[in-house]
């Protein structure tokens, strides 16, 4: 007697309507995952996650501005993968289908940016997925001269951010969530410039800095950068009170727990939840989200694990971690930015907001990757650190013929609140922050 067939699930929750396609339509996009060729899927522009199925394969795909998850549930009739943005939209799921006691956050599986991840639905034993490179950006391919590779590096922001700008009503306001600091300085910049050359209103953009308790350098330093370029107008400083601030609570919505991404997304909640009540109907946030880990702009002394030819001889080490095949890559959580990126990306979301992060599209990252790192620095720790604002500032002034204020680095977390009150609102060890993680999920056995 024959065994019975197994039916295979898929429960998708993953909202096309979220993906930011600058070159070519959703079915296109799909279309090329579902083929599983890489150089295909290689050549879809934007921010954006995608499901394709071909009878029992599944493969997934997504780039940095867009997280995505998979859970393989078991059922007697057959496996049920579920697919989403987040972990509690799987547990959900799994409460709906009557499996919620197949669920643990450690079961959950992150798709890693940058790959096309093929899964096939057979049932036990649990299949392991196959992952491919769709974006390998080349070294080095740029000449050592600082003004050309600004020039080409802020061109392609400003190209992507002109594809992107395609894409909306010419009367959407548009919000850039500014510190006055190189990444999000040039953004503003390079939009206000292209809204200028389009013929657009440039009254659309607005640049809100977070102040928390109403003294913090961020608002001052935004102050400054806009009165050197005489666009003051476009500034509002949105001032919180430090309860507004909830490290616990960020924790469940960026459902995770390393402290300078809870810190960052702790305040871009406040900043978000502020917006929102002033202007219940805005709609886009641009960040500059990327920007510090295309020119590899961390300070490598306070991490023990990296030294400056770790950092310049692995490709994409801060966009993706170790790599996929690494010990140290996280199932769970992937690496890199293509981990933290819900710093941004979950705080803006919750509150109903789009966002759009163009440092950190394939494209711009790809000029990036191209610099010749090693030459241009010489293994230097202070020429890496100094290279970013010469690049940048050059490459504005190329694109916009302006001149850029460029500050001393300074995390945003750091800058929207005063030294002794940034203290108090937040631990300074990592072991409260996995602690608190794991008592939000102590419910289902985290």
């Amino acid at each position: 007697m024959n065994a019975p067939a197994t039916i295979e699930r898929i429960i998708d929750r993953i909202d096309p309507e979220r993906n930011i396609l600058l070159n070519m339509s959703y079915s296109d996009a799909h279309q090329r995952v579902l083929s599983g060729d890489h150089r295909q899927v290689g050549e879809i522009d934007g921010q954006f996650c995608i499901v394709a199925r071909e009878g029992k394969k599944v493969r997934l795909a997504r780039s940095l501005g867009r997280p995505m998850r998979y859970f393989l549930a078991k059922r007697a009739a057959g496996p049920c993968l579920i697919v989403a943005e987040r972990i509690d939209e799987i547990r959900q799921v799994l409460r709906d289908e009557g499996l919620e006691d197949q669920f643990h956050p450690s079961y959950t599986r992150m798709v890693p940016a940058h790959h096309v991840l093929e899964l096939h639905l057979v049932g036990c034993p649990d299949p392991n997925p196959t992952l491919t490179r769709f974006f390998d950006p080349q070294p080095a391919q740029l000449p050592a001269d600082v003004d050309a590779i600004g020039k080409a590096y802020i061109g392609a922001l400003a190209d992507e951010c002109s594809l992107w700008l395609d894409t909306l009503d010419h009367r959407e306001p548009i919000g850039v969530l500014f510190s006055g600091g190189i990444d999000s300085g040039s953004v503003l910049m390079v939009l206000y410039h292209l809204l200028l050359s389009r013929g657009e209103n440039p009254a659309r953009l607005k640049a809100f800095t977070l102040s928390v308790n109403g003294d913090c350098s961020d608002a001052r330093q935004a102050r400054e950068f806009l009165s050197a370029i005489s666009l003051d107008m476009l500034l509002e400083v949105i001032d919180v009170p430090a309860d507004d601030v909830c490290w616990r609570e960020t924790i469940s919505v960026v459902e995770d727990y390393k402290p300078l991404d809870v810190q960052a997304a702790a305040m871009g909640l406040a900043l978000c939840r502020a917006i929102r009540r002033e202007y219940p109907d805005w709609r886009w946030l641009v960040d500059g989200d990327g920007g510090d880990e295309n020119l590899k702009d961390y300070p490598i002394e306070d991490n023990p694990e990296l030294t400056i030819r770790s950092v310049l001889n692995n490709q994409m080490l801060y966009q993706e971690g170790w790599g996929v095949s690494a010990i140290k890559h996280s199932l769970i959580y992937s690496g890199g930015q293509s981990r933290g990126h819900v710093r941004s990306s979950a705080p803006a979301t919750s509150l109903g907001f789009r966002g759009f992060s163009p440092y950190a599209l394939p494209r711009v990252i790809e000029v990036a990757e191209g610099i010749p790192f090693v030459e241009l620095t010489d293994w230097d720790h202070q020429r890496l650190y100094d290279l970013k604002g010469r690049v940048v500032t050059s490459g504005v002034r190329s694109v916009t013929g302006l001149d850029m204020p460029a500050f001393p680095k300074q995390r945003f977390q750091r800058g929207a609140a005063s030294e002794s009150l940034f203290d108090s609102l937040f631990p300074a060890d990592e072991a409260s922050y996995r602690q608190e993680f794991q008592k939000q999920f102590a419910a289902v056995g985290a």
